[in-house]
């Protein structure tokens, strides 16, 4: 008979609730896309395939008439598609962050949303990349941005920013990719043995790669997963960065700034975690199951991050009103004044609301615990990034040197179908997602399941001999 013990004892840390053991852990997370799901899924998942088939449609009509149908002109040349490239890049942040750099730092916490934030970040690239191919307007020859010899003599320009992003966010996506796919395999296997049907045991076993639990298995899997996570690393400052110097290596007012790449990088890391809330949120309600293993304590960490990083970007925003009217430049001070009181003033503000005032609520603790309250803020954290991104294109573009060159961007009904597809997308596949894969990592829950009640001494235990007891209660607290 196992003995079982309730986490709820934990009173400094709690990260698991209700009653646990390690064949339960198991049972309650692979039992999930084995399940029949609720009618919810069903429909947000054919909310999001009605939007994935706009996407498509929009994307069929835009290379047939061409990037005329958008409403970018001159001077704003660059429009929804850069700013809507920037926001998705953004959003993908949180799962390197969460996934790489909390795993290097040892945060336990990380270990339930880790998986969320992966498949985010990788569903959220593939929603980015499609704004930059298309806008080059000859998407058929993407292939002339790498060094590929070919018979007309065509050679990237490795001096320009753009070319930088074509390396930069095709390395990010190929490590995500690699990286949650490696924490993916223990955790195909256990889906592989508990398999009810015979083409599920077949697809499982082949991406589990002969998986057999040994521990030369385990040992070369935590080498893997380490050295992809010191790969991914140095990613989550990069990309953003590299992104930001398509603007910053301008002269362009507001644009020409040394501020933008940790500026870049901090909101990158915002909205990113405002969307693992907006995400985790409606799950764990529509999965009672994942209530036991994304607490509250994990909704507050969270939260607390999101504050955190708002306040860097709130401060970035100060810069950039400081750094614009101290500089004696006529033309940055202008673009201060525009941006105040100019045609685009509302974005701006808007901006200024969603991200600088809102986020001020997380101070309160009744705030991040409340679960509506927090889900209407991260909604409105993620409307107040893209309004960033909006604010630095179009308002740095529309008036620039020349009051003869000045104009209006509007976007069209195209602009708006093909970005309203690309959420369509995104929610399709994170429901997808939720359908035939763990939407936590089984493996590492056990592992910081063993650590919280058996000490610091390894975890081969939990590994070599499933299912295991669990232990008697720690004395003297939950370490």
């Amino acid at each position: 008979m196992q003995q079982t013990i309730r986490a709820t004892e934990i009173k400094e840390f709690p990260l698991f609730e209700g009653q646990q053991t390690y064949e339960r852990i198991t049972e309650q997370i692979t039992s999930i896309p084995m399940e029949r799901h609720p009618m919810a899924w069903t429909i947000m998942f054919g909310l999001g395939f009605i939007g994935a088939f706009a996407l498509l449609m929009a994307l069929v009509y835009l290379v047939a008439v061409g990037t005329g149908i958008w409403g970018i002109n001159q001077p704003v040349a660059w429009g929804f598609a850069i700013i809507n490239f920037v926001w998705w890049i953004g959003i993908g942040h949180a799962g390197t962050l969460i996934s790489a750099i909390l795993l290097l730092l040892r945060q336990a916490w990380r270990m339930s949303i880790n998986r969320f934030a992966e498949a985010m970040t990788i569903f959220a690239v593939m929603c980015a990349g499609i704004f930059p191919l298309f806008h080059t307007g000859r998407p058929w020859v993407a292939y002339w941005l790498f060094p590929i010899p070919n018979w007309l003599a065509m050679w990237p320009q490795f001096r320009s920013p753009l070319e930088w992003d074509v390396w930069a966010v095709s390395t990010y996506f190929t490590v995500s990719v690699l990286f949650w796919y490696m924490g993916l395999i223990p955790d195909l296997a256990k889906m592989r043995d508990r398999a009810k049907t015979k083409l599920s045991r077949i697809l499982n076993g082949i991406f589990a790669l002969g998986w057999r639990n040994s521990a030369i298995h385990w040992m070369r899997w935590e080498q893997a997963y380490l050295l992809l996570a010191g790969l991914s690393t140095p990613l989550v400052l990069s990309v953003h960065s590299i992104v930001s110097l398509d603007f910053a290596i301008s002269i362009v007012p507001g644009w020409h700034v040394t501020i933008f790449p940790p500026y870049f990088v901090a909101g990158a890391i915002f909205s990113g975690f405002a969307m693992v809330l907006t995400l985790v949120i409606p799950f764990r309600i529509l999965y009672p199951k994942l209530k036991e293993y994304i607490t509250m304590n994990h909704i507050d960490m969270m939260a607390k991050v999101m504050l955190a990083t708002g306040w860097i970007v709130f401060y970035g925003y100060l810069c950039e009103m400081f750094f614009g009217m101290y500089s004696g430049n006529q033309f940055e001070q202008f673009l201060v004044v525009n941006r105040f009181f100019g045609p685009y003033w509302a974005a701006y503000w808007a901006l200024i609301f969603c991200n600088g005032i809102v986020p001020q609520l997380l101070w309160s603790p009744k705030i991040r615990q409340n679960l509506l309250v927090l889900f209407i803020i991260s909604i409105i954290v993620n409307i107040g990034m893209w309004f960033e991104r909006f604010v630095i294109v179009v308002m740095s573009l529309h008036r620039d040197f020349f009051p003869s060159a000045w104009g209006m961007y509007t976007p069209t009904i195209s602009d708006w179908w093909l970005y309203l597809g690309t959420i369509g997308f995104f929610i399709m596949m994170m429901f997808l997602f939720a359908r035939f894969i763990p939407m936590l990592a089984v493996a590492e829950l056990k592992e910081l399941w063993y650590k919280l009640y058996h000490g610091h001494n390894g975890h081969g235990g939990v590994h070599a001999h499933e299912p295991k007891p669990t232990a008697p209660a720690p004395q003297g607290g939950g370490q």
